[in-house]
C-alpha cells in the first residue's frame, strides 16, 4: 500500500493539489549554505591556491557562469532533459517508477531529476526505502517553490560527488584535467556528467576503463540527442582519460599562507599577484635553485614601483620539506643584505649635499674610532668619483660617507622606506650596518629600492587590492638624488652574455658567502633576488654579481610587454663635470681618512716570529698598492693583493714590504 500511496503522491505533486502544496511549502528544508575550500586569487581572480574545507574535501565554490556551457547542456540532456520544465518531479519519468516499483515491489532504477539529485545531497539521507524518497521528492518540490532553476543547478555543480574527496564541478576539473571548468573539452565534460552516477566505481584513478567507458557512453548519448555531431563524438573517444589525479594549483604558496592568515575567514582573497608571471617567476627560481647545487635555495620579489602592487613572490624554490628547507618563506626572513645598502647611503649624501656623483672619493685605509673596514678584494684604489666607487662597490669611501652623515640617518631611511631592519642584540646602528651589518628581509630590500626609483618617496608596497589604510609616503630623499643613483646604477657593468641596458641594479654578497642579492629596477618595476641555504650556512665561492643578478636580469624578461624605460632627471637635477662643481662638492674630505696613516704594516709575520716550515703567507695591512715585498734585500713578490705566499727557507731571513708610495716596512722571522 505505500508503493500505491507513493505513486499517487507523485501524480498529485506533478500535477498540483491544494492540500499537497501546503505540505510542500510547510516543508522544512536543509541549510542551502555550505563552507567552500578557502582560495586565494591573482588580480584577474585566477586562482593561485585553495585549501581543502574542515573535513578534508576539496569544495570549491563555483557559479553558472565560470563553467562551459556545453557541459550544463550535456548535464541537462543526460541527467534530466525535462529540467527547465518540471516542478521538481519528472511526471512522466516518476510514472515509470512507481510502476516499476508498485510491478517489482522495490525501486528498481531512475526517476530522480536533479532538483531530486540536489536535495540527496543536502540531506545525504537514503533514497533506497519509500520514507527516503519520499521526503527527497518533497525537499525538491520545495526547492522548486523557493528557488530558481539555475539556483538549483548552482547548488548541484558545486555539491556533486566526482570521486575522493572532491565534490563540485569545479574542484572536480582541476582534480581530474587541471584547469577551471570554463576550458573544459567535450571529452572532458562527458567524464564529468557520468561520474556522479558512481563516484567511486568510476574514478579515474582507481577505475580508469570504467571511466572512460561511461565517459563514451554519455558521448553517444550526446550524439543521438544532437548535442554534438558525431564527428566531434568521434574526435571526444579519441582523447585520452586521466588515469590519475592532477594537485590543486600551489601558486605563490608562502604568500597564500600569509594572505589566508590574515584573513581566516575569507573564503575568498584576491591579491595583487599575476598568476601568469608567477608560474614565469617560480620556474624561474626552480631552475636556477637546481643549477645553484645542493641546499641551495632562491627567492624573488617582483614588484610594480609605481603602484606598490606585488605581482610575484616567490618564497622558495618549491614548497616542501625537502633538503632545501623549501617550506621557509625567504623573501619574509631577515637576512643581511651586504653591499645593497650602499646605494641608498650615496643617495642620503646627495641629497644631504655632502658629495655628487662626480665628487672625489678617497678609497685608501681608514680608521673610525678602531672600525678599519677593508675592501671586498683587498685593494685601494686612491682617488676615485663617487660614481665610480658604487659601481664598484668599494666599502671604504661608503662607510666614510655614512660616518660623516651619521648611521642613525641610513637606519631611519630604511624605516621610512617601509623596511623593519634588525640589529644584533638590539645594538645601536653602527657603521658596519653600511656594508651588511644588520638583517633585513628580501621584501624590506624590495621596499628600499621601490623607493629610489619612484623619485626616493616610499611606496605601498602590498600584495593586498587597493591602498594600505593610513599609509603616508614619507619621503627618503629628494628626486634629483634619487636619479643620480639610478643614473650610476644603469651604467653599473653587467654579467657576461647580459646586454639588458634599462636596468639599474646593485648586487651584495653578505659575510662568509651566506648571501647572494641583486636587486634592480626600470621605469616600472623592481626586482629583488636572494640565492642562499635557507639555514644561513655559507655558500663558498658565491657572490651577488656572479649568481644573483643573471637570475634577476632574467626575471625582468619574464614580465610581459616592453621595457619601461627610466626617466629623465628632474629638473633641479645638479648635471656637472667634477671641475664644474662648488668647491665643497669636488672632493670630500672622510674624517677617518689615514692623514694618520703611518704607510703599510706587516701584520704577520709579526717581528721576531719564529714559524715551522720553510714557508708563510705574509700580510700587509694599512698603505697603498701594489706592494713590493723584499727578502734579505731580495724581491720576492709583487702585488696588489695584501696577503702574498713567500717561500723564505730555513734560517733567519728580513722581510720589507714597500707600497706604492714609497713607504716601507719591516719584520725579522726564523723559520724552522
Amino acid at each position: 500500500m505505500g508503493l500505491v500511496a507513493l505513486a499517487a503522491l507523485l501524480w498529485l505533486a506533478a500535477f498540483g493539489h491544494d492540500r499537497v502544496s501546503a505540505w510542500i511549502a510547510a516543508t522544512d528544508l536543509p541549510p542551502l549554505a555550505v563552507t567552500h575550500s578557502p582560495e586565494v586569487v591573482d588580480r584577474e581572480g585566477r586562482l593561485l591556491r585553495a585549501y581543502t574545507v574542515a573535513d578534508g574535501r576539496w569544495r570549491l565554490a563555483v557559479s553558472l557562469d565560470a563553467v562551459d556551457p556545453d557541459y550544463i547542456e550535456m548535464l541537462i540532456r543526460y541527467e534530466d532533459k525535462r529540467f527547465r520544465e518540471h516542478g521538481g518531479v519528472d511526471a512522466v519519468a516518476m510514472a515509470r517508477v512507481a510502476w516499476q516499483a508498485l510491478r517489482y515491489q522495490r525501486f528498481v532504477a531512475g526517476g530522480s531529476t536533479l532538483t531530486m539529485q540536489v536535495a540527496r545531497l543536502l540531506e545525504d539521507g537514503p533514497t533506497g526505502t519509500l520514507d527516503g524518497k519520499l521526503r527527497q521528492i518533497r525537499v525538491a518540490l520545495a526547492l522548486e517553490q523557493r528557488l530558481s532553476k539555475d539556483e538549483i543547478l548552482q547548488i548541484y555543480l558545486g555539491r556533486a560527488p566526482f570521486g575522493g574527496n572532491i565534490e563540485g564541478v569545479r574542484a572536480a576539473s582541476y582534480a581530474w584535467f587541471g584547469k577551471p571548468p570554463h576550458r573544459l573539452t567535450a571529452a572532458e565534460s562527458a567524464l564529468l556528467v557520468a561520474l556522479p552516477q558512481s563516484p567511486e566505481g568510476r574514478r579515474p584513478d582507481r577505475h580508469p576503463e570504467a571511466a572512460r567507458a561511461a565517459r563514451d557512453r554519455v558521448l553517444a548519448r550526446m550524439d543521438g540527442a544532437g548535442v554534438i555531431t558525431e564527428e566531434a563524438r568521434l574526435a571526444a573517444m579519441t582523447e585520452p582519460s586521466p588515469t590519475g589525479r592532477r594537485a590543486f594549483p600551489l601558486l605563490a604558496a608562502h604568500l597564500a599562507d600569509r594572505a589566508r592568515a590574515a584573513d581566516p575567514l575569507a573564503e575568498v582573497i584576491q591579491t595583487t599577484l599575476d598568476a601568469g608571471l608567477q608560474v614565469r617567476i617560480e620556474s624561474l627560481a626552480a631552475r636556477a635553485a637546481r643549477e645553484a647545487g645542493q641546499r641551495q635555495q632562491v627567492a624573488i620579489v617582483v614588484a610594480d614601483h609605481r603602484t606598490g602592487e606585488i605581482l610575484a613572490s616567490v618564497g622558495s624554490a618549491g614548497y616542501s620539506a625537502d633538503s632545501r628547507e623549501g617550506f621557509l618563506d625567504m623573501t619574509r626572513a631577515p637576512r643581511s643584505p651586504g653591499s645593497t645598502l650602499k646605494p641608498l647611503i650615496y643617495g642620503l649624501a646627495f641629497d644631504r649635499g655632502l658629495a655628487h656623483p662626480e665628487t672625489i672619493l678617497s678609497d685608501r685605509p681608514m680608521d673610525f674610532a678602531g672600525y678599519r673596514p677593508q675592501n671586498f678584494d683587498g685593494l685601494f684604489r686612491g682617488d676615485i668619483r663617487a660614481r665610480e666607487a658604487l659601481q664598484l662597490s668599494l666599502n671604504l669611501p661608503a662607510v666614510a660617507l655614512l660616518d660623516a652623515m651619521g648611521p642613525q640617518h641610513l637606519y631611519s631611511a630604511l624605516l621610512r622606506a617601509g623596511a623593519s631592519p634588525q640589529l644584533p642584540d638590539a645594538q645601536a646602528p653602527g657603521l658596519a650596518i653600511a656594508l651588511g651589518g644588520l638583517g633585513l628581509s628580501l621584501t624590506d630590500l624590495t621596499a628600499v629600492y621601490a623607493a629610489l626609483a619612484h623619485g626616493g618617496t616610499r611606496v605601498d608596497l602590498r600584495f593586498t587590492p587597493g591602498p594600505t589604510p593610513g599609509f603616508r609616503p614619507t619621503k627618503l630623499m629628494g628626486r634629483a638624488a634619487a636619479w643620480q643613483v639610478a643614473d650610476i646604477l644603469s651604467e653599473t657593468p653587467r654579467p657576461l652574455g647580459i646586454r639588458e641596458a634599462e636596468v639599474a641594479y646593485k648586487t651584495g654578497t653578505s659575510y662568509g658567502h651566506r648571501d647572494a642579492l641583486s636587486v634592480g629596477f626600470d621605469g616600472a618595476h623592481v626586482v629583488a633576488v636572494w640565492m642562499g641555504r635557507a639555514d644561513g650556512t655559507p655558500v663558498p665561492g658565491v657572490f651577488g654579481g656572479a649568481e644573483a643578478a643573471p637570475v634577476m636580469f632574467a626575471a625582468f624578461e619574464r614580465i610581459e610587454g616592453r621595457r619601461v624605460p627610466l626617466p629623465p632627471p628632474p629638473p633641479e637635477t645638479l648635471i656637472l663635470a667634477g671641475a664644474a662643481l662648488p668647491a665643497p662638492l669636488q672632493r670630500f674630505a672622510p674624517a677617518g681618512a689615514a692623514a694618520e696613516d703611518p704607510g703599510p704594516r706587516i701584520a704577520f709575520p709579526p717581528d721576531g716570529a719564529l714559524v715551522e716550515g720553510d714557508a708563510l703567507v705574509a700580510r700587509v695591512s694599512d698603505g697603498a698598492g701594489p706592494f713590493t715585498w723584499l727578502a734579505n734585500g731580495a724581491v720576492v713578490a709583487q702585488s696588489h693583493r695584501r696577503d702574498v705566499p713567500l717561500a723564505l727557507g730555513a734560517g733567519f731571513s728580513s722581510l720589507t714590504v714597500i707600497d706604492a708610495e714609497g713607504r716601507s716596512a719591516s719584520a725579522h722571522v726564523e723559520m724552522r
